[in-house]
């Protein structure tokens, strides 16, 4: 109960932050003034407040979330325990990540990049060896949102290499009103293409002491795969943004005929250094209304700051913050996603945010994470060695699912 009394604080406190947001902003406008430096410096300030709050939401529901679904494991496990059944394939495999580091080579979905992990020195690994009192928690900072992979629409490839897709290039002309005896005029219009997927691979190799496999009060296995597992997400998610299809994945911000072409980047209605209301109109009225139910804005935290500020006509506040668990801020109606991977260079032509669904963002897996062990290569310092594989691709199918924010 602690825990949702802490995100029920939290929510109010965002929801006070933003209040005193919009004051700024109303006083400024009831006076008929641009706000002062000392009043945007504020704006910015209680900005930087909330998204920390905001951040600090996801990070407790996540967490809670998490927590129900272990004690649900937890009580699947004893019961099997009391009538001697069988473990399931999902329960030898956590099983297998417990004792990863002592047993070899196991499978799952994630992985990270962890230091050379040194029991013999603080930085490298001492501070999480027992001293004669510790608490067992690690303190770490709040990790970035990865969130493309769970939205999008993934393939796992069991024997093939790669994906085809088919693609409809060339459409036929509507049907023509005519005669009963008639056909209506030729049309070869219907042409057909293929985009492909290759997954490629991605891989990072770690060393963890054998001193400090033993005498860690930590699950130091647990940190190790918990941590492979966001960094590998990392890389994933800047090369479903941002990757340029060379060895990776296609992202959604890379002008290409092959993903996004320059036509969907619209500029009409922004400046050359700022994103205007008019051209987020401009922006999500170029997709088709059909799109719009799973559609969702995306921009870097420094681009939601100056929306945050932005109103329509009417003089209301386009961006719209979210006071109720599970529900999104909202920007024009659709929910507005945060990503620090996102671009955030406001200067002219550049792309600074999508407007789409995601669910046309496709990702291709021909290998989940492998962890492998190697126990001899490093035996002379003393430590085991671990892989992280897997191989996956990316890209965007629909063009025109999406629209990109672009500064004029």
């Amino acid at each position: 109960m602690a825990e949702f009394e802490r995100l029920k604080t939290l929510r109010e406190q965002r929801g006070k932050l933003g209040g005193e947001m919009r004051a700024l902003t109303d006083l400024a406008e009831a006076e008929k003034r641009d706000l002062t430096a000392e009043e945007l410096a504020k704006h910015g300030e209680l900005f930087d407040r909330q998204d920390g709050l905001r951040k600090q939401v996801e990070v407790l529901e996540r967490q809670i979330e998490l927590d129900r679904q272990l004690a649900s494991a937890a009580g699947e496990e004893e019961s099997r325990q009391r009538s001697r059944e069988p473990k399931g394939t999902a329960e030898l495999q956590m099983a297998g990540f417990r004792s990863y580091l002592r047993t070899g080579t196991i499978l799952g979905e994630g992985s990270e990049e962890f230091r050379a992990l040194q029991a013999g020195s603080n930085v490298e690994g001492g501070y999480v060896v027992a001293p004669p009192t510790f608490v067992t928690t690690l303190l770490k900072g709040l990790d970035d949102a990865v969130f493309i992979r769970a939205r999008a629409t993934k393939y796992p490839l069991a024997t093939s290499t790669s994906l085809g897709v088919p693609t409809l290039d060339g459409d036929l002309d509507d049907a023509d009103w005519t005669a009963e005896l008639t056909t209506g005029r030729e049309d070869d219009g219907l042409k057909f293409g293929k985009r492909e997927l290759r997954p490629h691979p991605l891989a990072k190799r770690i060393k963890v002491s054998k001193k400090l496999l033993r005498q860690a009060v930590l699950p130091i296995e647990q940190i190790v795969a918990s941590r492979m597992n966001y960094k590998f997400g990392v890389s994933q998610e800047k090369g479903f943004l941002t990757g340029d299809g060379v060895q990776k994945p296609l992202g959604l911000f890379t002008v290409s005929k092959d993903g996004i072409p320059a036509g969907r980047d619209i500029a009409v209605g922004n400046t050359a250094t700022a994103i205007g209301f008019d051209g987020l109109i401009e922006a999500k009225y170029s997709v088709k209304a059909q799109y719009w139910p799973r559609s969702a804005w995306l921009f870097h935290r420094d681009a939601v700051k100056a929306l945050t500020k932005l109103k329509d006509g009417d003089s209301q506040y386009i961006w719209r913050q979210s006071v109720k668990e599970d529900e999104p801020d909202m920007l024009l109606g659709r929910p507005l996603t945060i990503s620090e991977f996102a671009p955030n260079t406001f200067t002219t032509g550049k792309l600074v945010g999508l407007f789409g669904d995601l669910s046309f963002y496709w990702i291709a897996d021909a290998l989940d994470l492998q962890v492998q062990r190697l126990v001899e290569l490093y035996a002379e310092t003393n430590q085991d060695g671990f892989i992280g594989r897997l191989e996956t691709d990316g890209m965007p199918v629909l063009a025109e699912a999406f629209a990109r924010v672009k500064l004029a």
